[in-house]
């Protein structure tokens, strides 16, 4: 008896590796395809295309007849399964699952307790019964942790952000368990364009589950074939200035019919050039591409979901109110992660938050900067998440990992709290205050989004429906609308005046931060895929961007509509022109970008960072 039950574990041990192992065969192939494919002629895409979607749908019993009629015995591995002398073959089967499991495995496997930011973090193996699916949002604590600090996420990314951004510092020592990395390669379904229904843009379809294939190879690939000299295969160098290119990239232009498994490969061997001051590209034609030779990194996506890689205009990157770059100023040492900035209407000062405080920093002379004031907020050992200032400048309202809002008096000789707000939520994500700057809204870790009356310091209402943790906020419709995002993958739109929701956008990734336009119909969402999404408020169109490598973790809109910047978790700093997302200037920095702010002006962007400082740009035009 004892030797049966050893004969069937071996053989479900066996069968399990050879799960395994097929498992990642698939993803690999899935990702070879990926990138090979884009190099064919448009004809043969099209027939390499409905052959994957064919291997796709072959049955089981089909597959049974293939192998039958091919090789008549049983495949080796699976003699070597059935052998039932005791466990002598579970070594090399050990041996290949080990191998297997090192730098090949696929981040969604990783535990939810490896946030893994930075790429030099050491990560541990998965247990084999971890899956994607069901798993908290990247980035971000499940709800009933996130009340302990961004630190759990800080040991990673390098810095705490509001849960959708908790990413965590590498300096900081994990205190709460955290939620799935942000990867730098986004989940395949997250890059695969969706239209919006007919119904107020909402998509009535279930989220699809996480599909094990993985179409961007976790590891760089070598080729020993034709392709890599006869597509120009490698990386080319930086150019001018301090805004560095883009990194690596190629993306594909597949049909809508393709699943959401094969959609945009990143590849290491490529990098993507995107601006008219960098290098000319020596990428084949045979890529989809935009005016100028480069790969296309910008897609429309039509009612019906027809995507189409974007032509830009000629006046795309050019024309009154459209940077040509941006400049660094001044480094702003803040001593803690920065995970919230924002910068006054006079362009004067600074704000920062990290933790425990927000400190409050002159710039409007040269030289090297100092705090000119702390303000102690919460506890010593929790993040600020979100501070904004409200529109006479005079006051100051800071959230963070704490049930309670404050509001700080600018104005007083030395500044001092005002007021606070209570609520029963554990932490605050977000913050947005109205035009008349008599409401605040604040984003709650429960789900909730809280509507304040400043005069009276009272709770007006609360907007219920996220099902986890609201992440991010703005105000469209001269304060009637608010947009808000969620770690429950969707963005909803409320009406202020009726109370009631008026819109829903669903996604398969989570949402980081987002902005509306200020003088258009359209939305821009940042997800934890790495994907930037301007989404039409009115019509069920939108366009897809992607040059971020990882999380989308900040977002704002410059004051004239005409273009917006995005950071994120691959450290840059990302200008866009609104809507279709030609890519106007990059800047790298030394870690994981958090928070971001635009002045009034539109002369000015202040980001904050993983590596505990704050940077102000000068925007040159």
């Amino acid at each position: 008896m004892q030797r049966h039950y050893v004969m069937y574990y071996e053989m479900s041990y066996g069968l399990n590796i050879e799960m395994h192992k097929q498992a990642e065969i698939v993803k690999r192939l899935s990702g070879i395809c990926a990138q090979i494919i884009p190099f064919l002629t448009q004809e043969h895409q099209q027939q390499v295309l409905q052959a994957v979607e064919r291997a796709k749908q072959v049955t089981v019993g089909e597959l049974n007849s293939l192998i039958g009629s091919v090789s008549p015995s049983p495949p080796e591995s699976v003699v070597e399964e059935e052998r039932p002398s005791g466990l002598g073959g579970n070594g090399k089967q050990r041996a290949e699952e080990k191998d297997l499991s090192g730098p090949y495995e696929s981040d969604e496997d990783k535990s939810d307790y490896n946030l893994v930011v930075d790429e030099d973090q050491p990560s541990e193996p998965p247990s084999p019964a971890t899956t994607p699916c069901g798993k908290a949002p990247v980035c971000i604590p499940a709800r009933r942790d996130l009340v302990d600090s961004p630190a759990s996420l800080a040991s990673s990314l390098g810095s705490p952000l509001p849960r959708a951004k908790e990413l965590v510092l590498n300096d900081l020592p994990a205190s709460t368990p955290a939620s799935k990395s942000c990867d730098s390669s986004p989940p395949e379904d997250a890059s695969t364009p969706g239209p919006s229904s007919a119904s107020h843009l909402r998509q009535l379809a279930a989220k699809p589950a996480p599909s094990t294939d993985s179409i961007a190879l976790r590891s760089p690939l070598t080729l020993s074939s034709p392709f890599t000299t006869s597509f120009s295969l490698g990386s080319h160098s930086a150019l001018n200035g301090d805004l560095s290119v883009p990194s690596s990239y190629v993306s594909l232009h597949l049909s809508p019919q393709v699943s959401g498994s094969v959609v945009y490969g990143r590849s290491p061997m490529m990098a993507f050039e995107s601006h008219p001051h960098l290098r000319g590209s020596s990428i084949s034609s045979s890529l989809p591409t935009i005016p100028g030779g480069k790969p296309a990194y910008s897609f429309h996506v039509s009612a019906d979901g027809q995507m189409q890689p974007v032509p830009f205009p000629s006046d795309a990157l050019v024309g009154a109110g459209i940077p040509r770059h941006a400049r660094q100023l001044h480094t702003l040492a803040h001593g803690e992660v920065v995970c919230a900035v924002t910068i006054s209407g006079s362009t004067q000062h600074v704000y920062t938050g990290g933790k425990g405080c927000v400190k409050v920093w002159d710039v409007g002379q040269p030289g090297a900067k100092t705090p000119v004031a702390q303000l102690d907020c919460l506890n010593r050992d929790n993040y600020i998440r979100s501070c904004k200032l409200l529109p006479d400048g005079r006051s100051l309202i800071v959230g963070g990992e704490a049930s309670t809002l404050s509001i700080w008096d600018l104005a007083a000789p030395t500044p001092r709290i005002k007021a606070e707000l209570t609520s029963s939520a554990p932490a605050c994500y977000a913050l947005a205050v109205s035009p008349d700057a008599k409401v605040c809204f604040s984003c709650c870790s429960d789900g909730n989004i809280v509507v304040w009356d400043l005069q009276n310091q009272t709770m007006v209402r609360q907007f219920q429906g996220h099902t986890d943790g609201a992440s991010c906020i703005d105000i469209s419709d001269y304060g009637t609308r608010l947009w808000t995002g969620g770690l429950d993958n969707t963005v909803r739109c409320w009406d202020l005046r009726e109370g009631r929701q008026l819109q829903q956008h669903d996604f398969s990734s989570q949402i980081f931060s987002l902005g509306h336009c200020p003088n258009q119909d359209w939305l821009a969402v940042g997800m934890e895929s790495s994907n930037v999404e301007i989404l039409h408020v009115r019509k069920p169109e939108k366009y897809q961007l992607h040059l971020h490598e990882s999380c989308v973790l900040s977002l704002k809109f410059a004051s004239c509509g005409r273009w917006f910047v995005s950071t994120g978790k691959d450290n840059l700093l990302n200008a866009w022109r609104t809507p279709y997302g030609a890519s106007i200037f990059q800047s790298k920095e030394s870690s994981s970008v958090l928070s971001c702010d635009i002045s009034g002006n539109n002369k000015y962007i202040v980001t904050g960072s993983g590596d505990k400082k704050a940077t102000v740009y000068e925007v040159v035009y």
